[in-house]
């Protein structure tokens, strides 16, 4: 494969996986879950989970990697609405 879109594929792969990392960490500082969809949330673990698989049938290192972190950071935020929201 081309360096170039390996390099690129890689980018992409970090800023997806990591985009919910300040989320993450204010959700977590704060316990402010009110303006968070859960529906989002759910549906967002759901499709991470469906590429972790896909990733999985193409022997896809990369997509699986990334996914998974992306799902961690996601599962994160849906973990704490579910705890948080019940509160409120």
């Amino acid at each position: 494969m081309n360096i170039l879109a390996e390099i690129i594929g890689y980018i992409a792969g970090i800023c997806i996986a990591t985009c919910f990392l300040p989320q993450t960490l204010q959700t977590i500082k704060t316990k402010n879950v009110k303006d968070l969809s859960l529906i989002s949330y759910i549906i967002y673990c759901t499709g991470m989970i469906c590429w972790i698989i896909y990733g999985i049938y193409l022997n896809s290192l990369q997509m699986i990697i990334f996914n998974l972190i992306s799902l961690y950071f996601a599962a994160t935020i849906l973990f704490m609405i579910i705890k948080y929201r019940k509160n409120h």
